[in-house]
């Protein structure tokens, strides 16, 4: 009995529960207007997309997937509908997530954290030897809100 408890112990874990990232997300900060949409869970699969209108109206959008690869569970990225790219769960904790892939050009990192009805996503990486980062802080909107003129 001691034995089989010890082994339940040092046994990998299940993947993390990541449903806190699911909804319908919004931000209207510095003059854009950037939505971002997370199913739940279903069969191990997240799957989401990315809006994001400029100041200047250029509209740019992802689509994105959480779940099992190769590598383990990870953030497929596919910007503008470009090449997938894979971010491996690297750390999780309840609310906090961070994916990551060393060898992608930027950025090498993505993180998100929730807050109550405040999800905030990050990326990280370097350009031209320089860190460099953005950020969103999105909130909790029902489905399709748009921000306000």
């Amino acid at each position: 009995m001691l034995a089989a408890a010890v082994a339940a112990l040092l046994a990998p874990s299940a993947d993390p529960d990541l449903s806190w990232i699911a909804g319908y997300w919004l931000d209207c900060s510095d003059g854009r207007e950037v939505s971002e949409t997370w199913s739940d869970p279903r069969g191990g699969l997240m799957v989401g997309h990315a809006l994001t209108l400029s100041p200047t109206g250029r509209v740019s959008f992802e689509m994105a997937r959480i779940g099992p690869t190769p590598q383990g569970l990870a953030y497929v990225a596919q910007p503008d509908g470009g090449t997938p790219t894979v971010f491996v769960l690297a750390e999780s904790g309840p609310g906090r997530a961070v994916f990551a892939n060393e060898t992608n050009d930027f950025p090498t990192r993505i993180i998100y954290a929730r807050d109550g009805d405040v999800l905030t996503a990050r990326i990280e990486g370097t350009i031209d030897g320089q860190a460099r980062a953005m950020g969103w802080s999105f909130r909790s909107a029902p489905l399709n809100a748009r921000c306000s003129a």
